[in-house]
């Protein structure tokens, strides 16, 4: 298929604002948004383009991302790169997973997938996630018993590495203590503007970028079902 010149460039044009800034706000870029979403042509090279760069390009709302795969350390993040953001220094892979159980019990706290939209929730406090975090592992640990066998690292040791975090409540932002732990990680979600987390009230808001990715995805019950089965929740809870 021959493509104009002006195709090409504009949907060049377009990636690169990707490639910069991650999103594309129709307030922001109204010519580029326009021709994104009513030029077919031009939305067809920027889709490619970003195959080749091993993401997607999706329109949630009126806002077009660039969502780098799970493989995409270009883009994204690479396993130590987190390890290094979310975990204290020397960290072992039991101290990973333990940061990736906590936003995945973040996001079932606020998303539920159910309805027109997935979003169950407006806010929630730091505190209440702590606790929470202890009660999904408690619960994975019953869980995990009654099968008698796992696949990969056990809630018994999750929970355990969570548990040997110590308690502060003068607001440690050390990554030794449970409160650190969890500022450092609600802090490196706001940097990606995925949620506000307000320090002074320890306030956790969710941002429309979220949302609209959790829309999109959540509401695919297969996806969901795999996270409710990660943190070991059963559907009729």
């Amino acid at each position: 298929m021959a493509y104009e010149e002006e195709e090409i460039r504009t949907s060049q044009e377009i990636f690169y604002y990707l490639l910069e800034h991650h999103e594309l706000r129709e307030e922001n870029e109204m010519l580029l948004y326009k021709a994104y979403t009513e030029e077919e042509t031009v939305r067809n090279l920027v889709k490619s383009q970003g195959e080749i760069a091993g993401s997607s390009v999706e329109r949630y709302g009126n806002v077009i991302y660039l969502i780098p795969g799970e493989e995409n350390n270009f883009l994204g993040f690479s396993k130590p790169q987190l390890k290094n953001a979310l975990c204290r220094s020397a960290a072992t892979d039991k101290d990973y997973y333990l940061s990736q159980f906590v936003i995945l019990t973040l996001l079932v706290e606020f998303y539920d997938g159910q309805g027109s939209s997935s979003k169950s929730r407006e806010y929630m406090r730091a505190g209440e996630l702590m606790n929470c975090v202890s009660v999904r592992l408690k619960e994975g640990i019953v869980e995990e018993d009654g099968k008698g066998d796992t696949a990969g690292i056990s809630f018994q040791i999750l929970y355990e590495t969570y548990e040997a975090l110590k308690s502060d409540d003068r607001g440690s932002r050390m990554k030794t203590t449970k409160e650190g732990f969890i500022y450092n990680i609600l802090m490196f979600l706001q940097r990606q503007g995925l949620i506000e987390y307000v320090v002074q009230d320890e306030m956790i808001k969710t941002t429309r970028k979220l949302d609209h990715f959790m829309d999109w995805n959540l509401l695919n019950q297969n996806n969901y079902d795999r996270v409710l089965r990660v943190l070991g929740v059963h559907k009729d809870e």
